[in-house]
């Protein structure tokens, strides 16, 4: 069965080490700040601090948008997420259907500074429906094989 679910963490250096717990091969980030976004990446910045953001992958999505707490995680996944990160789940059953996505071609002019991602990406989107009510609360970003 599918998970959503969040977590608080108080610190960039706590949200980089969870994204390294859930990295996988393949995995991309996209970031945002208030004046652009970094389009996206195949490698996580060594100094990144984007108030808000994204590290995807086959499996999963993590969200992250800063507070004044820290920062709040949404974990959109697959399967159940590791016990020891304690993410507090949203609903209870969640049901997923993937779909294709398509990127923007490279000159698009909605973005001035040019909307970059690595060639032969192969995107997709992971809808998550709640299976009591049907709606679909939530749209990730995955990778296609």
């Amino acid at each position: 069965m599918s998970f959503v679910g969040y977590k608080q963490v108080s610190s960039l250096e706590e949200l980089r080490n969870l994204l390294t717990d859930y990295y996988q091969e393949r995995s991309y980030y996209f970031l945002r700040w208030t004046h652009q976004v970094s389009g996206i990446l195949a490698d996580l910045p060594p100094e990144f601090s984007s108030p808000e953001g994204e590290m995807f992958n086959i499996e999963l999505e993590l969200r992250w948008k800063q507070n004044n707490g820290g920062y709040q995680v949404l974990l959109l996944s697959q399967t159940q997420p590791k016990t020891e990160l304690e993410f507090t789940p949203i609903g209870k059953n969640w049901k997923t259907c993937d779909r294709n996505a398509y990127l923007y071609d490279l000159d698009e002019t909605k973005f001035p500074k040019r909307f970059i991602y690595p060639e032969k990406l192969s995107l997709g989107q992971r809808y998550f429906q709640d299976t009591e009510t049907s709606t679909i609360h939530f749209v990730a970003l995955t990778i296609k094989t």
